[in-house]
């Protein structure tokens, strides 16, 4: 039994004793969206148009993350219309960005794995560059969007004449400290991530401006900004959205 299985068990027995019923169905999104990606692999792989792949995948990874992790219909179909919207407003944002930053495809650190083998495999990395920066982006979305709106709902839930003008102050304060929260997750994962890619760059003497145009760094910063882009604009139109459903209910 080699790690990964022993830490993949203990994760699904505390998710069940902690959160139960609604634990045990996040493990199986978890796991579904890990078989969603090797799916999507390896229908590029097999020379299928990218864009496409990608606009049908985002709504059923988004589907899977938030509607298994949550009881409250609610609450769920909010967290969804909300972030497809704010995927598909994400979606310009990264083609735009990704054909300025020219920043696709291997980069130096990867020359001796490469020796020998044909640096033209028949697929677009520009295009397979956009696909992971969108996919990396959905997780923060979600968690911020499920976050807002299962709040809310309590809320209106506890005080069932609240008016929505309230509702909608509540959701700005609630979401400040969701904000503020998810950004320090997404920097530490950012660090995380490039820490021995850094490590790796300092005896080597590389200069600050070697760093930040390197291929790697530049694709996992922009993957943060455009995650915290995504949880900024998530907060405001998940709140607007469910107080004016609420209310209108």
């Amino acid at each position: 039994m080699n790690t990964l299985l022993v830490l993949t068990i203990t994760l699904a027995i505390l998710m069940t004793v902690i959160s139960g019923e609604t634990g045990l169905r996040s493990f199986f999104s978890i796991i579904i969206n890990v078989v969603l990606l090797i799916f999507v692999a390896m229908l590029i792989s097999w020379g299928l148009n990218i864009p496409v792949i990608t606009l049908i995948f985002v709504p059923l990874k988004l589907a899977t993350i938030i509607f298994a992790g949550t009881e409250n219909k609610t609450v769920g179909k909010n967290a969804f219309l909300s972030s497809l919207l704010v995927c598909l407003v994400l979606i310009s944002l990264i083609f735009v960005c990704q054909y300025f930053a020219q920043a696709a495809g291997m980069g130096l650190e990867v020359n001796d794995v490469l020796m020998g083998q044909s640096q033209q495999p028949g697929i677009d990395y520009s295009l397979i560059a956009i696909t992971v920066a969108i996919f990396s982006t959905l997780g923060a979305i979600a968690e911020a969007a499920v976050s807002i709106t299962a709040g809310l709902v309590e809320i209106k839930n506890s005080k069932p004449t609240i008016t929505k003008e309230e509702l909608i102050q509540s959701g700005t304060n609630i979401g400040k400290d969701i904000i503020g929260t998810s950004m320090n997750t997404i920097l530490f994962g950012l660090f995380g991530s490039v820490l021995s890619l850094i490590l790796w760059f300092y005896p080597l003497n590389y200069s600050w401006g070697e760093i930040l145009n390197d291929k790697l760094v530049i694709n996992e910063l922009l993957i943060m900004m455009y995650s915290l882009i995504g949880v900024l604009l998530i907060i405001p139109l998940a709140t607007h959205f469910l107080a004016h459903t609420l209310t209108k209910k």
